[in-house]
């Protein structure tokens, strides 16, 4: 009985040693060997990188350049070569090991790429062969679970149904209600410079925090086909949220951390629901109004077709409905960030540019006045001629860019360009800023505000057709690139109409990543409103002499 007892304990210890073995032997191929032979097989094809290091790759590296750079503003102020400042790590290993190279980012093999052509078969001609990366868990809890992180026929099926919200027909219907919300803004401030102590009848704005407002009502209308106040209050709680998502997103994700009752989980945790309450709170509403109006594009929408009612009725009209609630949460969440956050940061950095630029103000300024004569809100149609209000927003997108980067992910081995060939799994991280700011793509003045360079097209600002790509490309191009456009258009002609911007000296030149590219403290610019419309002649003699 005794030999049997021991002769079990032996192979229950033999099992658990093997188990044991087995594990560690797969934890050394997943953190040390398979790195080390994927070092070895881009070096054989001429791409390297900074060395790998057991566990953390080379994040410790990026930090240290990032904090680095960000310790201190641009130099000198006015300077727009902000690539050293934003993507430090990218700028300072281009230098050492060229425009293609590997990093880590704890154990997973990054490939940077920014040569057009490669660009181009990774998000166009080979697209099926790259998918987007799974984003830190806390990143997804921001952003959603929407159109930008599905993948394959679930995709394909909410980027069917929600893409008639941003054709121009539709987003034409938008305009008045963007324009009265600017203009609306407008009066506040223009109320607030009457008032501003010291006889001085201007007043300094933060457009980083003032111009959320505009964007806020826009999304918010573009979502559920009006305003509600507890829209406001979402957005108010994504803000919050959104700190703790740019905090993981600098780090090497720590399986199961997030699950962790820690402080800072605890918050974010309960943020995230107060989040999905106000967001079931609004699709109820919604879903109570196409309910009785039995069709989603009548009512006080002037036939505008919301992002909501199209999930809605995307059944037509079944029982079971094509799109679930809890995925159309998902889609809300996901429009209520990436639609406020990206305009928020278009309208920011392109007012900060022309209070810098005044000569390429007073010209956009003119062209509102000669297109749109006397309309103070100008009308949909009026804003395709408003071309160099175009050209001023496709160069400040080329400058700053909301997304400085983005990354796929390899779903199968491929061979890309002369023969680069790409394990599956390795991650390929695609530099926006750096393709924007390329002076072999530009040109020798490429860290230069120059809106000129667009008078011919996008397609043709640079030597390579896809050098200018802000919104990406391919099948998963922002599907709101055109909402961000016109809002951002409506918004300038607007304000150029009633104010002129000038350059605060509280305004600390500093661009930074904050999941999205942000001035590190603010933006403050200096509006002071215009009196009438004889002083747009003055400008246009100005121009003329």
């Amino acid at each position: 009985m005794m030999e049997e007892e021991a002769s079990s304990v032996v192979c229950w210890w033999w099992l658990w040693t093997c188990v044991l073995v087995v594990v560690a032997a797969r934890v050394a191929d997943a953190l040390w060997w398979r790195p080390r032979l994927l070092e070895a097989h881009f070096a054989r094809q001429g791409v390297r990188g900074p060395p790998y290091r057991f566990l953390v790759g080379c994040v410790r590296e990026m930090v240290a350049l990032m904090a680095e750079a960000a310790s201190k503003p641009m130099s000198p102020p006015d300077s727009h070569n902000a690539l050293p400042r934003v993507l430090a790590f990218y700028h300072y290993w281009r230098k050492i090991y060229g425009p293609t190279f590997l990093i880590w980012f704890g154990p997973t093999p990054r490939l940077t790429v920014s040569d057009p052509e490669l660009v181009r078969e990774i998000l166009v001609t080979r697209a099926d062969a790259f998918d987007r990366y799974e984003a830190h868990p806390v990143v997804r809890q921001l952003e959603g679970d929407g159109l930008v992180s599905l993948h394959g026929d679930k995709w394909a099926l909410h980027r069917r149904v929600l893409t008639p919200a941003f054709y121009p027909d539709n987003l034409n219907r938008l305009a008045p209600h963007v324009g009265r919300s600017v203009a609306a803004l407008a009066e506040r401030w223009r109320a607030m410079a009457s008032t501003a102590a010291g006889g001085e009848v201007e007043v300094e704005v933060d457009g980083a925090e003032w111009f959320q407002a505009v964007a806020e009502e826009t999304i918010t209308r573009a979502t559920f086909g009006r305003s509600y106040d507890s829209g406001r209050v979402v957005f108010r709680m994504q803000g919050r949220l959104m700190a703790f998502a740019s905090e993981a997103f600098r780090k090497v994700l720590v399986p199961g951390y997030r699950f962790f009752p820690t402080k800072k989980n605890r918050l974010s945790w309960s943020l995230d629901r107060e989040i999905r309450r106000g967001l079931v709170t609004l699709i109820g509403r919604r879903s109570d109004e196409a309910a009785e109006a039995q069709h989603d594009n009548k009512g006080n929408n002037g036939g505008f077709r919301d992002l909501l009612g199209l999930m809605i009725n995307a059944g037509g009209g079944k029982k079971k409905q094509a799109i679930p609630v809890a995925d159309m949460l998902e889609e809300c969440k996901t429009f209520f960030f990436a639609g406020k956050q990206t305009t928020t940061n278009l309208l920011t950095w392109a007012t900060v540019l022309l209070a810098m630029h005044p000569e390429w103000q007073d010209r956009a300024r003119q062209e509102v006045v000669d297109v749109c004569g006397d309309d103070e809100l100008p009308p949909k149609e009026h804003l395709p001629k408003l071309k160099t209000v175009g050209m001023i927003l496709n160069e400040t997108l080329r400058l700053y860019p909301p997304a400085v980067a983005t990354i796929r992910r390899a779903t199968r081995d491929v061979t890309l360009g002369d023969g680069l060939s790409v394990p599956r799994d390795t991650e390929l991280l695609i530099p926006i800023m750096a393709m924007h700011h390329d002076p072999e793509l530009w040109g020798p003045d490429a860290a230069s505000f120059n809106p000129a360079r667009f008078a011919a097209g996008a397609s043709r600002a640079a030597s390579h057709p896809l050098a200018f790509v802000p919104f990406g490309l391919g099948p998963r191009m922002c599907i709101g690139q055109n909402l961000a456009l016109l809002e951002a258009k409506l918004t300038l002609a607007v304000l150029l109409r009633r104010f002129e911007l000038r350059r605060s000296p509280n305004y600390v030149h500093a661009p930074t990543v904050l999941m999205l590219l942000y001035p590190q403290y603010g933006a403050p610019v200096i509006f002071r409103p215009l009196p009438s419309v004889d002083h747009h002649r003055s400008v246009s003699a100005r121009l003329s002499d």
